[in-house]
C-alpha cells in the first residue's frame, strides 16, 4: 500500500499511450510532458514499443532516457488485444491449451522492460473465459499460469496489478481478490482498478469497489462509461461523478498513477488529452 496521502497532495495523472496510436512514442511522451502529465501508460505493442523486437533493449535504454529528461514515470500495460493473435482479441490468455506459454512469455517480456524502466509494476488481465471449460478448471489454469508470471516478478522484484475487465473471465475486484487468495496472497500481486469498468460491471456502487481494492491497490485507469456498455468515453460525456471518486482515491492513500484510458482518442489525441487533464485537475478535492 503506498504511504498515505496528505490533504493537499495531488493525484498523479498519467495518459495511455492506447489512446496516441498515431503518434511516434517520443512524440506522445513529448505532448504528455508539455500538457502537465506525470506518466503514461505504456502498452507494450507494435505500434510503440513492440516487446518482441530484435533490438528491444536498445529500445529500451533511449526510452528511460527520455523519461528522466522528460520527469514522466511510466506503468508498463500489456492490454494490447492483437499482439499475440491477429485474428482473435486477448489470445492466447493464460489459461489457453495450447498456448499459454506464450501469454506467459509476453509477461515474462513486460516485467524485464518494466524492471528496466524504473515502473512500479506491471498491468495484466484475465482474457476471456475459455470456451467449453467448466469455471473450476479455468481457474486452474489461470492460477497456474500466474504462479508462473511471478516467478519472474519475484527474480525482478516487479509487482504485478491484475485488472478486472467487462466480460473477461476475471471482471470484478473481488474475482482479482479471489484468484490473489490462490496464489497464497503474495505482496507482489496487486490490483489495476479501472474506474469506468467497475461502474460499468460491478454490482456494489463505485466507491465500494475503490475500498474493496484500496488495500492491494498499484495502479488506476480512469475514464467515463455507461453502465452494461463497454466503451470508454471522454469525462462528462458518461454517467460516473468524479469528485467522490478521486476523493476516495486520496483518502485511501493511493499514490500510483491515475491514468486516462481512451482508446478511441487516436484521431484528436492531443485535445483530448488536454481536456482529460483539465476535468481530472478541476474534479479532484483538496
Amino acid at each position: 500500500m503506498t504511504p498515505a496521502s496528505t490533504p493537499t497532495e495531488r493525484l498523479r495523472y498519467g495518459f495511455g499511450t492506447n489512446g496516441f496510436a498515431q503518434h511516434r512514442l517520443g512524440d506522445v511522451l513529448t505532448v504528455l510532458a508539455d500538457l502537465g502529465y506525470d506518466s503514461v501508460g505504456l502498452t507494450l505493442d507494435h505500434v510503440h514499443l513492440d516487446p518482441f523486437a530484435a533490438d528491444l533493449p536498445r529500445q529500451v535504454t533511449l526510452l528511460a532516457r527520455r523519461l528522466e529528461r522528460l520527469g514522466l514515470a511510466v506503468m508498463v500495460e500489456t492490454g494490447a488485444p492483437y499482439l499475440l493473435d491477429p485474428w482473435r482479441g486477448h489470445l492466447p490468455t493464460l489459461m489457453s491449451v495450447p498456448g499459454a506459454e506464450r501469454r506467459v512469455d509476453l509477461l515474462a517480456r513486460a516485467i524485464r522492460v518494466a524492471a528496466d524502466l524504473g515502473a512500479p509494476a506491471v498491468h495484466l488481465c484475465s482474457g476471456p473465459t475459455p470456451a467449453d471449460v467448466p469455471e473450476e478448471e479455468a481457474w486452474r489454469r489461470l492460477t497456474a499460469g500466474c504462479e508462473k508470471v511471478l516467478v519472474v516478478a519475484h527474480e525482478y522484484d516487479m509487482p504485478l496489478a491484475f485488472e478486472p475487465e467487462p466480460y473477461m473471465f476475471v471482471d470484478t475486484v473481488q474475482r482479482v481478490l479471489d484468484l490473489r487468495h490462490r496464489l497464497g496472497d503474495p505482496d507482489l500481486f496487486g490490483i489495476t482498478l479501472d474506474i469506468g469498468h467497475a461502474h460499468c460491471v460491478e454490482e456494489q456502487p463505485l466507491l465500494d469497489c475503490v475500498g474493496l481494492a484500496a488495500p492491494h491497490l498499484m495502479n488506476v485507469q480512469i475514464e467515463d462509461m455507461r453502465r452494461g456498455v463497454h466503451r470508454h468515453l471522454e469525462f462528462g460525456t458518461g454517467e460516473i461523478d468524479f469528485p467522490p471518486v478521486l476523493a476516495a482515491l486520496k483518502a485511501a492513500g493511493y499514490r500510483g498513477p491515475v491514468s486516462v484510458e481512451i482508446q478511441g482518442a487516436s484521431q484528436n489525441a492531443r485535445d483530448v488529452a488536454q481536456r482529460s487533464l483539465e476535468f481530472l485537475k478541476a474534479a479532484e478535492p483538496f
